[in-house]
């Protein structure tokens, strides 16, 4: 008897274990699927095409070379996307953020070889799809909508970017990044921030000790 209700209390644990698990998940996701865009089916339908997957700082996400297979959006930590010169110094062309769609489109689309990493600047964790289940979910008006947007959106953060390095000092580049990304501050190496606004070490250094005088 005693056995049995030992069974029991592990099953109802499990239980209660997989309920608070999908409590988490549904809550994440709904911040980029909003319930009130999808009828309940649609939606529980695209939830389960999601996994969860933990990422290691370091770790890459999205490796130079490899084909992306998969696109994720991130619940928590940071990353960043870099290439290399001919230099071989490390440049960071964009920053992820939560709730951030990371995704080589030439890569994800085309079906190339990806030409810059994605690396992970803190533990992470994150929610992949792969393509195959995406492409299933294009069925759907909403998710093709949301789509539309993050492509949109990825366009244009890229476009403001490119106008800011080169009609902004580098002052009010760093101004402006502060302002829109104050995490990211606490959290990232400097150098890299550096190399993102197209500035030196040296010149961070110097335009934020003059900020802080």
């Amino acid at each position: 008897m005693g056995n049995k209700t030992g069974i029991n209390h592990q099953l109802n644990v499990q239980h209660l274990k997989l309920k608070l698990y999908q409590m988490h998940r549904i809550h994440f996701l709904h911040n980029i699927f909003k319930p009130e865009k999808f009828n309940k089916k649609d939606l529980e339908f695209v939830l389960d095409q999601f996994e969860k997957v933990e990422i290691k700082k370091n770790d890459f996400l999205i490796e130079k070379g490899k084909t992306a297979n998969h696109y994720f959006f991130i619940e928590s930590g940071f990353f960043r996307s870099y290439s290399v010169n001919l230099k071989g110094n490390s440049i960071t062309t964009k920053f992820f953020i939560e709730r951030d769609i990371v995704i080589d489109w030439y890569s994800y689309i085309l079906n190339k070889s990806c030409l810059e990493p994605v690396q992970a600047l803190t533990n992470a964790t994150c929610w992949k799809i792969s393509y195959e289940n995406s492409i299933k979910l294009f069925e759907i008006e909403a998710f093709r909508e949301i789509n539309r947007l993050l492509l949109l959106d990825n366009y244009f953060e890229l476009k403001n970017h490119l106008v800011s390095v080169t009609s902004c000092t580098a002052k009010e580049r760093y101004l402006n990044f502060i302002k829109e990304n104050p995490k990211l501050v606490k959290y990232v190496p400097f150098k890299h921030i550096a190399t993102y606004l197209g500035i030196t070490d040296t010149s961070l250094s110097r335009i934020r000790k003059d900020i802080t005088l």
